[in-house]
């Protein structure tokens, strides 16, 4: 499938200020501030900039660091990922596989009962779709 491309001016148009910041830009937003924290209801979360479904609620844990985790994408082909060495540290960045939206980060220390995968996820970067 081909990449979704725009110009920044056209993701201007379709993002607010923030969603363009953390998802065209690589930003974060400050831990605790998202919509998506906890939510018990059933559902697939989608990508901001293309609507692409890529995490589902089901695989969704409280990880206490204040974005939403997952313990994996939704498919093999949801999203990437790709070695992010800003800010002096070493992490692997996830990207929308269909129009490389900046989502966050995966780390090694989510729940050893399932996959022991932390999907970080900017809240910011996500829509839900309830009972998908």
């Amino acid at each position: 499938m081909a990449k979704i491309e725009k110009s920044p001016e056209q993701w201007r148009e379709q993002l607010t200020p923030e969603q363009y910041r953390v998802a065209r830009e690589k930003g974060t937003e400050r831990p605790f501030t998202g919509d998506y924290q906890v939510r018990d209801a059933q559902g697939i979360y989608h990508c901001i900039c293309c609507h692409a479904p890529l995490f589902e609620n089901e695989h969704k844990f409280d990880a206490g660091c204040g974005w939403p985790s997952f313990d994996r994408p939704l498919g093999r082909n949801s999203v990437e990922e790709h070695q992010d060495t800003s800010h002096g540290m070493v992490r692997t960045e996830v990207v929308c596989s269909h129009c490389d939206a900046h989502l966050g980060h995966v780390f090694p220390d989510g729940p050893p009962e399932s996959t022991g995968l932390r999907y970080c996820i900017n809240s910011v970067s996500l829509e839900f779709h309830p009972d998908e």
